[in-house]
This record gives structure tokens, sequence and C-alpha cells, in this order.
């Protein structure tokens, strides 16, 4: 990825917050990176190079600054926004696939051989798979020694080293400090102790930065309003969500909040084991898709006459991920073509009569976890109700699911994601691009058959069909996701049941609270 010198550089002497996460300031006469608003003295433009990536920077024999600490900061938004080869690898880099199934399990998920791969990334991030795994690996050991009070050892297997000895030389070679220097360092300036439990058996609590500005009570109320009694549990007023999540070693109870102190969330996790932190770091990020370039999206759509009042009045509206690929289509395919309320029933009484698998699994806060593709695949035709056809086709889901025959994931490109989605039976246009929007946070998606979008456009009188919404959508790109969230939530209420969708393929009403 080429980045532009004197961009980066304007930016870098700017100090400029909005860039933090989006490069890297190399110094070389100091032998240092930084992040683009490290309060320390601009340095001359000859001596400073710019990289995509903090890997990038420790493969040209660079150290991170101690003072900005330039990876204590929200992601890429870039790895959420590109399709390439290198955003497919990073987002299974960020979700602990090289810790678990090595270069070659990374290179077979994405269809490419190690050796192309390796190329690939090198030319593209400055560095190979390993480089940027194990700078992912330190990013993560400093957020745990920061945040938590696990023992050093315990943050070493934590954050994906295979053991000790390796954890203390990349911590002494990419921060020039030990892991207990670096925690002390970290913990510069803040009062008392992390808050909450840090550890309590294979329980840690973490926190994640957001980009500003950040409307993560938007996503919040998006997900209360989705939320199966049973299955999750959000709570507005303390701003938290919980529920078990599905990750590589088991499941894990996690807790979000809110952070309304400054952007972010705390997250509270009781793990399988250790080595699950990194993928539950990852899915919240997506979840809550903390990464976003809000600035870059808000300027962009605010320069639209329809949209300049939704984002003035929503800044940093947010795509509420999906922490699991299988279940957002699932439950999206039996929510289709009734309401909001009705497919929140449905659902509900899918999880409780299918807790086959779960009932043991059962969390003392009385949760459960939505049933599995196998389980639908067993138990679906007997509790599933509706159209015959529409019962058949989630049952032919689940079991493609269940079988391997469909996979899902975040090494998908948008285009392929969508185009696995569209050939199944009983999935359409709107929930192809839905499921793709949350699964990936595909950040260029415009829904323009939805009713409750055009509802808005109308009210508006901005489009008053379909093909009039895609085409004045055209003018949102790359930002037509986040478009249609703000459309969403401005919606007016249905003026009868009559405007119940009929040809037109719609969502169990997607939008946050109207």
């Amino acid at each position: 990825m080429l980045l532009d010198h004197d961009r980066c550089y304007r930016a870098l002497s700017a100090r400029d917050a909005r860039f933090d996460g989006q490069f890297i300031a190399g110094v070389h006469s100091t032998g240092i990176y930084c992040r683009p608003s490290c309060p320390a003295a601009t340095p001359r433009p000859h001596n400073v190079r710019f990289y995509p990536t903090a890997a990038a920077a420790h493969e040209a024999g660079l150290r991170a600054c101690k003072r900005c600490q330039p990876d204590a900061l929200p992601g890429n938004p870039d790895w959420n926004l590109r399709d390439d080869l290198a955003g497919r690898a990073m987002r299974l880099i960020l979700d602990g696939v090289v810790e678990r199934e090595g270069v070659a399990g990374l290179a077979a998920q994405l269809g490419y051989s190690s050796r192309h791969l390796a190329r690939v990334l090198a030319d593209e991030l400055g560095a190979g798979p390993l480089a940027l795994a194990r700078a992912h690996r330190a990013e993560s050991a400093r957020a745990l020694l920061a945040a938590t009070d696990l023992p050093v050892s315990q943050v070493a297997f934590a954050a994906g080293f295979a053991s000790i000895r390796q954890f203390n030389e990349t911590m002494r070679e990419v921060y020039d400090l030990t892991p207990s220097e670096l925690r002390t360092l970290a913990r510069r300036g803040r009062q008392g102790r992390p808050t909450g439990p840090s550890i309590e058996g294979t329980t840690v609590s973490v926190r994640l930065a957001a980009r500003p500005p950040f409307d993560g009570e938007g996503v919040l109320r998006y997900l209360a309003d989705h939320a199966i009694t049973g299955v999750e549990r959000v709570d507005l007023d303390r701003g938290s969500v919980e529920r078990l999540l599905p990750l590589p070693g088991g499941e894990s109870f996690v807790r979000v909040v809110l952070d309304r102190s400054r952007p972010g969330v705390r997250v509270s996790a009781r793990l399988a084991t250790l080595s699950d932190l990194q993928p539950l770091t990852a899915r919240v990020r997506r979840w809550f898709d903390l990464d976003a370039d809000s600035p870059a999206i808000d300027e962009q759509l605010s320069r639209h006459a329809v949209l300049a009042p939704l984002v003035h009045a929503a800044p940093g509206i947010r795509i509420p991920g999906s922490v699991d690929a299988s279940e957002t289509l699932l439950r999206t395919m039996v929510g289709q073509q009734i309401s909001l309320a009705a497919a929140r029933t449905v659902l509900g009484r899918l999880a409780g009569e299918l807790d086959v698998e779960s009932r043991a699994a059962r969390t003392p806060e009385g949760l459960t976890r939505f049933p599995s593709p196998a389980v639908v695949a067993e138990h679906g035709l007997s509790v599933l109700r509706g159209p015959r056809t529409r019962v058949q086709a989630i049952h032919r889901v689940a079991s493609a699911l269940a079988t391997g025959e469909l996979h899902l994931d975040v090494g998908l490109t948008t285009a392929e994601l969508r185009s696995r989605l569209v050939e199944l039976d009983g999935v359409g246009p709107w929930t192809a691009d839905y499921v793709t929007m949350r699964v990936l946070g595909s950040p260029d998606l415009l829904l323009s058959t939805d009713l409750v979008l055009l509802r808005t456009l109308r009210a508006r009188r901005a489009a008053q069909s379909a093909r009039e919404a895609a085409q004045l959508g055209e003018q949102w790109a790359p930002w037509r996701s986040y478009a249609t969230l703000h459309l969403w939530r401005a919606a007016p209420p249905a003026l009868s049941s009559r405007a119940r969708p009929s040809a037109a393929e719609s969502p169990p009403s997607p939008a946050p609270r109207r």
C-alpha cells in the first residue's frame, strides 16, 4: 500500500488524531515509530518514513514510542474497507488464525499458496504474515498488561505467544521494555487499579478503544431491538449487553459495557481458554464497529442534502456487526417477511425449544446460546412455523452450514460472500446484502429495496422507488452502509399495517429503535 509522504507528513505536523491507527510514522533518526498525533517535536521530513502497519515499522528496525504508545489505538479501518487479499488476510490474522492454524492454514482459507500470500503482504503491508501476526500479539499483550492484573506468564499465552521466552524477547524488541516495565508505562497517569475483575479463573476484562465520534448508544439500541429473550440481555440504562459467544476454544460468556468517559467499550469475558482472547477482541471490535473511520464517513455523507441533517443528529453511527456469521444468517432468514416483534417471538421460541445442546452450558446469569446450525438441521423441521417453502429453505441452509458445504467467515470478499448467499434457495438480494453488511462490516452496501429505507426517502421527497434510491445512493459511495443506517434511524412511523411488504423482501424491520 503506497502512502503519500507529503499528505502523511501534513497530518503528522498537525498532530491530527483522525489518522491515528491508519498509518505509522517511523523516525529513522531516533529509531522509533509514532502515531500521527504524537506530542513529540515533529521530525524533519527527510528523517521520517510512513508505514501501513506496525509490523512494517518493526521490520525496518524501529521500536514503539514510549510517549504516544502508538498501538493503544483503534484498529485500521482499511481492514473492513479493503476487499483485496491483503485486507482479507488481515481480518483473519486479527481473528487469530495464524496462532491456531499457522501460515499454511491462513493461506488455505484464502485460497492461495503460502509463498504467494507472503509476497503480496510484504508488497502491500510491508511485512509477511508471521511478522503481522507477531506485531498483533505484541499489541494484544500490551493491552492486557495495561488493562488487567493477569500474571505476566498468563498474558504471554493469552496474547498468542508460544513461550515465555518468545514473549519476553518480542516485547523487548518492539518496546525496548520488559513486560513489567511496559505495564507500569501503559498505566502512566491513570488513577487506581484496572476496573472490574481482571482475572477470576478464566475471566478477563479489557478496554477496546474506538475512533471518535462513536455512537455506541445507537449500536446498543439496535441490539436491544433485536435481542432474543434468554439469548441476549441488553440494559440501555447501564449501557451493557450480555450473551454467549462461540469462540474457537469453546463458549464464552461476554459482557460489553459502553465506556462513557471516552470512546470505546469495556469487555469482561469468561473464556474456555485464554488463547481465545484474540478472537474475542476481534469479534467485539466488529460487533461494535470500533475501527470505523467516523470523521471521514461523516464528512463525506454530510455533503449531501438528504443525509446532512441525519449525520448532524447522529455523528459516528456504526454498523451493528455479527459475532457469528451462521447465527446471523439463520436469524435473518427466520425473521424475513414478518415484523420485528413477531421475529423476536419466533426466534425466542426456536431458541427455547431447541435448547438441546445448551442446557448444560446455560450461564449462571440464565442465558443460553442460539441453536447451532447442526441443532437447527436436526430438529428445526419440527419446531419452525410458517410457509413450508421458507421452513425448508432454513433447514437446507442450516444443513449446509452444519456439514461445511456452506462456509462463511471474515476472510471472504463482499462480492464472494454475497454471491454465496444469493445462490441459496430462500435467500434474496436484501438478505444477502444485510448479512454481508453485518458479517464483514462492509461499508458500501445500500439496501435500496428495504421498505423502511424507502419510507424515509419518500418522506423527504428524495426517491420514490428502489431504482431511484439505488441511483441516489451512488453519490454516497463508499459509505452506503452507513447511509442505510441513517435512513433507517430517521424513518417516520408506518401509516398502517398495510405497509407490510408483499413482493419486496424485508427484514424484521432492522432499523434501530425509531
